[in-house]
């Protein structure tokens, strides 16, 4: 079930939930992409729901769980932080909710997917549409599975949809056209309300220049790090021709030291020019035996990283990659790349109301990489003093085994 707010998708799916195990010793999991507290999930919801639906002598509830007179059961967890041994205990459940769907990853999608498999289990999937990426909305909307029950529910099909909600929505559409479209009538956007390269993502997508761009064997492939350990490392892989900008490749991953960085960029087609590291990757680090990153990376990628500069402000790549924008063309291997500027976006402080400096997340390490590609942009030479390396030597044990 799909829409806009206002249209009671998540009520009505916990009422029968909870009608259906009155009936029959149901195992409900209900998950979210992230859950750092019972509070994120739909344990509240649930609560209300039993009030409302005077079956209070039939559940009992605690903190953490909700159990039937039957042994009907609902349980809650957070998918992005499961691991394989905790999914396996959720082989039995009957049905599985996915509240808020539209955040899932597809990491996520593909651990739980394939988990319930009880005999007549089902998935329910209640979202409001956000980008017309997302993989949810691609996999279960766009292009659902066979024998799937697809339905979008708006303001519309909620026949006790109140008079405040009513007034305002009447309001944003009158105010903000397209977000009413996205928040009332459930429609994808192309990129997130208030992403500061909005317009450039969406003439990106407009004018077809994202697409597939081949690599050419004749021209090195340059590579701009963001880098981190917790917190992804992103790697832009980039061609330069004249003017264009092809953006052919995109690496992103958390928790990989930098040989295991060095063999998956060997593994690629590529004739390598020069690597980019940010400003701090000539910084020693207590991580790393008070090692830098560009120490560390020089024997692994057979030459030494350049470092970007540190830019005054995080206005400086910012402005840079609006100005780079019209140049670049980038391939559909990139579509977490082009998510995370899809999704690149500053902060509103509540006490001003006014955007602030741009939100630290989990998109913002490939806009930063990207920020930092179009600061060196034109910097990048195809006629360096060395022949581009196909790939890079085995690392030695000097080296193997360290990370950030």
């Amino acid at each position: 079930m799909y829409g806009g707010r206002g249209g009671a998708k998540s009520w009505s799916i916990a009422r029968a939930l909870l009608i259906q195990c009155t009936q029959d010793p149901l195992r409900v999991l209900c998950c979210r992409e992230v859950m750092r507290t019972i509070a994120d999930s739909v344990h509240r919801l649930l609560v209300d729901q039993i009030a409302a639906l005077g079956l209070q002598d039939w559940y009992t509830v605690t903190d953490h769980s909700i159990v039937g007179l039957n042994d009907a059961e609902f349980l809650f967890t957070g998918l992005r932080a499961i691991d394989a041994a905790k999914i396996k205990s959720y082989e039995g459940v009957d049905v599985a909710w996915w509240e808020e769907a539209q955040t899932a990853s597809e990491r996520s999608l593909d651990t739980l997917i394939p988990t319930i498999r009880a005999d007549g289990s089902e998935l329910w999937f209640s979202l409001n549409p956000e980008l017309d990426t997302d993989p949810a909305y691609q996999r279960l909307i766009v292009s659902p599975p066979e024998k799937a029950w697809v339905q979008k529910v708006t303001w519309r099909d909620n026949p006790w949809f109140p008079a405040v909600l009513e007034a305002e929505r009447v309001a944003l559409q009158k105010r903000d056209p397209i977000a009413y479209e996205n928040i009332w009538e459930g429609k994808p956007r192309t990129v997130v309300e208030g992403a500061i390269y909005a317009r450039e993502v969406t003439d990106l997508i407009e004018s077809r220049r994202f697409r597939p761009v081949p690599y050419d064997p004749k021209l090195p492939v340059h590579t701009v790090w963001d880098l981190g350990w917790n917190d992804q490392t992103s790697i832009i892989f980039v061609q330069k021709i004249i003017s264009e900008v092809r953006v052919i490749d995109y690496e992103e991953e958390s928790f990989l030291r930098f040989d295991e960085w060095a063999k998956r960029l060997a593994a690629k087609p590529y004739l390598y020019g020069d690597h980019y590291l940010p400003h701090d990757g000539k910084n020693k680090t207590q991580a790393a035996n008070g090692v830098s990153a560009q120490a560390l990376l020089t024997p692994l990628l057979r030459q030494k990283p350049k470092i970007i500069a540190r830019p005054d402000s995080k206005e400086v790549p910012i402005r840079a990659a609006r100005m780079m924008f019209p140049r670049v063309y980038m391939d559909e291997k990139c579509a977490r790349l082009l998510d995370c500027l899809k999704r690149y976006r500053r902060g509103v402080p509540e006490s001003t109301g006014e955007p602030g400096a741009p939100v630290h997340d989990e998109y913002s390490h490939g806009a930063d990489a990207f920020g930092g590609l179009a600061v060196i942009v034109d910097k990048i030479s195809n006629t360096p003093d060395r022949s581009p390396k196909p790939t890079m030597q085995p690392w030695g044990e000097s080296v193997k085994g360290m990370g950030m």
